[in-house]
Protein backbone atom coordinates (compact mmCIF):
# COMPACT_ATOMS: atom_id res chain seq x y z
CA UNK A 1 0.00 0.00 0.00
CA UNK A 2 2.80 2.44 0.96
CA UNK A 3 4.72 1.71 -2.26
CA UNK A 4 1.61 2.25 -4.40
CA UNK A 5 0.78 5.57 -2.66
CA UNK A 6 4.42 6.75 -3.04
CA UNK A 7 4.35 5.95 -6.74
CA UNK A 8 1.00 7.74 -7.31
CA UNK A 9 1.80 10.88 -5.25
CA UNK A 10 3.63 13.71 -7.18
CA UNK A 11 5.16 15.15 -4.02
CA UNK A 12 8.05 13.57 -2.08
CA UNK A 13 7.10 11.86 1.13
CA UNK A 14 8.68 12.91 4.42
CA UNK A 15 11.24 10.73 6.12
CA UNK A 16 10.30 8.11 8.64
CA UNK A 17 11.32 10.37 11.57
CA UNK A 18 9.09 13.27 10.52
CA UNK A 19 6.18 10.89 9.79
CA UNK A 20 6.55 9.29 13.20
CA UNK A 21 6.66 12.73 14.83
CA UNK A 22 3.49 13.85 13.10
CA UNK A 23 1.51 10.65 13.74
CA UNK A 24 2.56 10.33 17.36
CA UNK A 25 0.71 12.00 20.17
CA UNK A 26 3.79 13.98 21.13
CA UNK A 27 3.79 15.60 17.73
CA UNK A 28 0.22 16.78 18.28
CA UNK A 29 1.25 18.23 21.58
CA UNK A 30 3.89 20.30 19.84
CA UNK A 31 1.22 21.64 17.36
CA UNK A 32 -1.91 22.64 19.36
CA UNK A 33 -3.82 23.69 16.24
CA UNK A 34 -3.61 20.11 15.02
CA UNK A 35 -5.46 18.79 18.08
CA UNK A 36 -8.27 21.35 17.56
CA UNK A 37 -8.77 20.22 13.98
CA UNK A 38 -8.91 16.56 15.00
CA UNK A 39 -11.80 17.29 17.38
CA UNK A 40 -14.00 18.56 14.52
CA UNK A 41 -12.52 16.89 11.45
CA UNK A 42 -10.91 13.51 10.90
CA UNK A 43 -7.14 13.30 11.01
CA UNK A 44 -5.20 13.43 7.75
CA UNK A 45 -4.52 9.99 6.30
CA UNK A 46 -0.75 10.24 6.14
CA UNK A 47 2.24 12.53 6.37
CA UNK A 48 2.19 13.09 2.60
CA UNK A 49 -1.07 14.99 2.97
CA UNK A 50 0.48 17.22 5.62
CA UNK A 51 3.39 17.99 3.31
CA UNK A 52 1.08 18.94 0.45
CA UNK A 53 -0.89 21.28 2.76
CA UNK A 54 2.34 22.87 3.88
CA UNK A 55 3.39 23.59 0.28
CA UNK A 56 -0.03 24.92 -0.85
CA UNK A 57 0.17 28.48 0.62
CA UNK A 58 3.32 29.30 -1.38
CA UNK A 59 1.61 28.52 -4.73
CA UNK A 60 -1.55 30.33 -3.62
CA UNK A 61 0.45 33.43 -2.65
CA UNK A 62 2.22 33.45 -6.01
CA UNK A 63 -1.08 33.16 -7.89
CA UNK A 64 -2.62 35.95 -5.78
CA UNK A 65 0.40 38.19 -6.44
CA UNK A 66 0.18 37.63 -10.20
CA UNK A 67 -3.56 38.34 -10.19
CA UNK A 68 -3.03 41.56 -8.21
CA UNK A 69 -0.34 42.69 -10.70
CA UNK A 70 -2.66 42.09 -13.62
CA UNK A 71 -5.42 44.08 -11.88
CA UNK A 72 -3.07 47.01 -11.23
CA UNK A 73 -1.89 47.07 -14.86
CA UNK A 74 -5.36 47.08 -16.39
CA UNK A 75 -7.07 50.53 -16.10
CA UNK A 76 -10.33 50.71 -14.28
CA UNK A 77 -13.47 51.68 -16.20
CA UNK A 78 -13.92 54.85 -14.11
CA UNK A 79 -10.43 56.16 -14.92
CA UNK A 80 -10.84 55.47 -18.64
CA UNK A 81 -14.21 57.26 -18.74
CA UNK A 82 -12.80 60.29 -16.90
CA UNK A 83 -9.89 60.38 -19.36
CA UNK A 84 -12.34 60.34 -22.28
CA UNK A 85 -14.28 63.22 -20.75
CA UNK A 86 -11.07 65.22 -20.29
CA UNK A 87 -10.05 64.59 -23.92
CA UNK A 88 -13.47 65.68 -25.15
CA UNK A 89 -13.29 68.90 -23.12
CA UNK A 90 -9.79 69.60 -24.44
CA UNK A 91 -10.95 69.16 -28.05
CA UNK A 92 -13.93 71.43 -27.44
CA UNK A 93 -11.73 74.12 -25.91
CA UNK A 94 -9.26 73.93 -28.82
CA UNK A 95 -12.08 74.28 -31.35
CA UNK A 96 -13.49 77.30 -29.50
CA UNK A 97 -10.11 79.02 -29.35
CA UNK A 98 -9.51 78.36 -33.05
CA UNK A 99 -12.88 79.92 -33.89
CA UNK A 100 -12.08 83.20 -32.12
CA UNK A 101 -8.40 83.48 -33.06
CA UNK A 102 -9.06 85.66 -36.10
CA UNK A 103 -11.07 88.07 -33.92
CA UNK A 104 -8.59 88.21 -31.06
CA UNK A 105 -7.06 91.51 -32.09
CA UNK A 106 -10.46 93.14 -32.47
CA UNK A 107 -11.69 91.89 -29.10
CA UNK A 108 -8.53 93.04 -27.32
CA UNK A 109 -8.85 96.59 -28.66
CA UNK A 110 -11.99 97.34 -26.66
CA UNK A 111 -14.18 100.44 -26.75
CA UNK A 112 -11.59 102.85 -25.32
CA UNK A 113 -7.98 103.12 -26.51
CA UNK A 114 -4.94 105.31 -25.91
CA UNK A 115 -3.98 107.38 -28.95
CA UNK A 116 -0.64 109.12 -29.49
CA UNK A 117 0.15 111.48 -32.37
CA UNK A 118 3.84 112.37 -32.62
CA UNK A 119 6.50 113.45 -35.09
CA UNK A 120 9.03 116.11 -35.97
CA UNK A 121 7.68 119.58 -36.59
CA UNK A 122 8.63 119.37 -40.27
CA UNK A 123 8.58 115.61 -40.39
CA UNK A 124 5.95 112.93 -40.89
CA UNK A 125 3.02 112.38 -38.57
CA UNK A 126 2.76 109.08 -36.69
CA UNK A 127 -0.50 107.81 -35.20
CA UNK A 128 -0.33 105.00 -32.61
CA UNK A 129 -3.34 103.30 -31.03
CA UNK A 130 -2.79 101.15 -27.92
CA UNK A 131 -5.08 99.15 -25.69
CA UNK A 132 -3.18 100.49 -22.67
CA UNK A 133 -0.09 102.71 -22.29
CA UNK A 134 2.27 99.73 -21.84
CA UNK A 135 1.06 97.50 -24.65
CA UNK A 136 2.33 97.31 -28.20
CA UNK A 137 0.44 99.49 -30.69
CA UNK A 138 -2.48 97.76 -32.32
CA UNK A 139 -2.19 100.27 -35.17
CA UNK A 140 0.83 102.43 -36.04
CA UNK A 141 0.38 104.57 -39.15
CA UNK A 142 2.87 106.95 -40.74
CA UNK A 143 1.47 109.72 -42.93
CA UNK A 144 4.03 110.03 -45.69
CA UNK A 145 3.13 113.49 -47.04
CA UNK A 146 1.77 115.37 -44.03
CA UNK A 147 3.88 117.14 -41.43
CA UNK A 148 3.24 117.45 -37.71
CA UNK A 149 3.39 121.26 -37.94
CA UNK A 150 0.59 121.28 -40.54
CA UNK A 151 -1.56 119.10 -38.26
CA UNK A 152 -0.92 121.47 -35.34
CA UNK A 153 -2.06 124.41 -37.46
CA UNK A 154 -5.22 122.52 -38.38
CA UNK A 155 -5.92 121.82 -34.72
CA UNK A 156 -5.76 125.54 -33.94
CA UNK A 157 -9.11 125.85 -35.73
CA UNK A 158 -10.62 123.56 -33.08
CA UNK A 159 -11.86 120.79 -35.39
CA UNK A 160 -9.78 118.07 -37.07
CA UNK A 161 -11.10 115.08 -38.99
CA UNK A 162 -8.51 112.56 -40.15
CA UNK A 163 -9.81 109.93 -42.55
CA UNK A 164 -7.79 106.89 -43.66
CA UNK A 165 -9.32 105.08 -46.60
CA UNK A 166 -8.21 101.81 -48.21
CA UNK A 167 -9.34 99.71 -51.15
CA UNK A 168 -11.68 96.78 -50.71
CA UNK A 169 -10.09 94.31 -53.09
CA UNK A 170 -12.03 91.24 -54.30
CA UNK A 171 -11.19 87.96 -52.60
CA UNK A 172 -10.36 84.64 -54.18
CA UNK A 173 -12.34 81.51 -53.45
CA UNK A 174 -11.84 80.44 -49.83
CA UNK A 175 -9.78 83.52 -48.95
CA UNK A 176 -10.59 85.49 -45.80
CA UNK A 177 -10.40 89.27 -45.63
CA UNK A 178 -7.91 90.73 -43.18
CA UNK A 179 -8.99 92.95 -40.33
CA UNK A 180 -9.49 96.64 -40.94
CA UNK A 181 -6.61 97.60 -38.65
CA UNK A 182 -4.28 95.25 -40.55
CA UNK A 183 -4.54 97.00 -43.92
CA UNK A 184 -1.06 98.00 -45.16
CA UNK A 185 -1.75 101.24 -47.10
CA UNK A 186 -4.30 104.05 -46.85
CA UNK A 187 -5.32 107.26 -48.58
CA UNK A 188 -5.15 110.10 -46.05
CA UNK A 189 -7.54 113.05 -45.77
CA UNK A 190 -7.52 115.93 -43.28
CA UNK A 191 -10.76 117.91 -42.99
CA UNK A 192 -11.79 116.70 -46.41
CA UNK A 193 -8.51 117.59 -48.18
CA UNK A 194 -6.28 114.83 -49.51
CA UNK A 195 -2.86 114.80 -47.86
CA UNK A 196 -1.06 111.92 -49.53
CA UNK A 197 -0.85 108.35 -48.33
CA UNK A 198 -0.44 106.61 -45.00
CA UNK A 199 1.47 103.38 -44.43
CA UNK A 200 1.11 100.90 -41.61
CA UNK A 201 4.41 100.45 -39.74
CA UNK A 202 5.81 98.06 -37.16
CA UNK A 203 6.86 99.60 -33.87
CA UNK A 204 10.63 100.01 -34.04
CA UNK A 205 13.23 101.23 -31.54
CA UNK A 206 12.58 104.94 -32.21
CA UNK A 207 8.83 104.55 -31.84
CA UNK A 208 9.22 102.54 -28.63
CA UNK A 209 11.46 105.26 -27.20
CA UNK A 210 8.80 107.90 -27.81
CA UNK A 211 5.95 105.74 -26.47
CA UNK A 212 7.99 104.85 -23.40
CA UNK A 213 8.73 108.52 -22.71
CA UNK A 214 5.04 109.53 -22.83
CA UNK A 215 3.79 106.43 -20.99
CA UNK A 216 3.09 108.33 -17.70
CA UNK A 217 1.06 110.93 -19.62
CA UNK A 218 -2.64 110.15 -19.86
CA UNK A 219 -3.75 113.38 -21.56
CA UNK A 220 -1.47 116.15 -22.76
CA UNK A 221 0.77 117.59 -25.46
CA UNK A 222 4.29 118.93 -25.58
CA UNK A 223 7.82 118.62 -26.94
CA UNK A 224 10.20 115.81 -26.03
CA UNK A 225 13.79 116.63 -25.03
CA UNK A 226 16.72 115.91 -27.32
CA UNK A 227 18.00 112.95 -25.27
CA UNK A 228 14.73 111.11 -25.97
CA UNK A 229 14.16 112.43 -29.47
CA UNK A 230 17.72 111.56 -30.49
CA UNK A 231 20.11 113.60 -32.55
CA UNK A 232 20.71 112.72 -36.17
CA UNK A 233 19.24 113.28 -39.58
CA UNK A 234 15.78 113.85 -38.04
CA UNK A 235 17.03 116.67 -35.83
CA UNK A 236 17.05 119.02 -38.84
CA UNK A 237 13.24 118.61 -39.08
CA UNK A 238 12.67 120.41 -35.79
CA UNK A 239 11.48 119.40 -32.35
CA UNK A 240 9.74 116.12 -31.66
CA UNK A 241 6.16 116.99 -30.76
CA UNK A 242 3.48 114.73 -29.32
CA UNK A 243 -0.17 114.76 -28.32
CA UNK A 244 -1.70 112.00 -26.21
CA UNK A 245 -5.32 111.35 -25.22
CA UNK A 246 -7.94 108.70 -24.74
CA UNK A 247 -10.14 107.84 -27.71
CA UNK A 248 -13.57 106.28 -27.80
CA UNK A 249 -13.80 103.53 -30.39
CA UNK A 250 -17.00 103.08 -32.37
CA UNK A 251 -17.32 100.16 -34.79
CA UNK A 252 -19.76 100.76 -37.62
CA UNK A 253 -19.10 97.54 -39.55
CA UNK A 254 -16.25 95.30 -40.62
CA UNK A 255 -15.20 98.05 -43.04
CA UNK A 256 -15.59 101.17 -40.89
CA UNK A 257 -14.37 102.28 -37.47
CA UNK A 258 -14.10 105.68 -35.80
CA UNK A 259 -12.01 107.01 -32.89
CA UNK A 260 -13.17 110.15 -31.06
CA UNK A 261 -10.85 112.02 -28.72
CA UNK A 262 -12.24 112.32 -25.19
CA UNK A 263 -11.72 115.49 -23.12
CA UNK A 264 -11.49 114.40 -19.45
CA UNK A 265 -12.66 117.71 -17.99
CA UNK A 266 -15.55 118.12 -20.40
CA UNK A 267 -14.19 121.40 -21.73
CA UNK A 268 -14.67 122.51 -25.30
CA UNK A 269 -11.07 121.93 -26.37
CA UNK A 270 -9.86 120.84 -29.80
CA UNK A 271 -11.87 118.03 -31.29
CA UNK A 272 -9.99 115.30 -33.09
CA UNK A 273 -11.54 112.29 -34.80
CA UNK A 274 -9.90 109.50 -36.79
CA UNK A 275 -11.91 107.46 -39.28
CA UNK A 276 -10.89 104.17 -40.86
CA UNK A 277 -12.80 103.21 -43.98
CA UNK A 278 -12.55 100.38 -46.48
CA UNK A 279 -14.35 101.18 -49.74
Amino acid sequence: MARAFRAASPLPLPSSRSAAAVTSGGGRGNFPWLTKKTSSKPAPPSGGGQESKGDEPEGANAAATAAAGSIEQSPSPSSSSSRKRADALARLRAAFLAAITHRRRRRQLGSCVTGTIFGRRRGRVHIALQTDPRSAPVLLVEMAAYSTGALVREMSSGLVRLALECEKTPLAAGEKRRGLLEEPTWRAYCNGRKCGFAVRRECGADEWRVLGAVEPVSVGAGVLPDDIAGAGAGAAEGDLMYMRARFERVVGSRDSEAFYMMNPDGSGGPELSIYLLRV
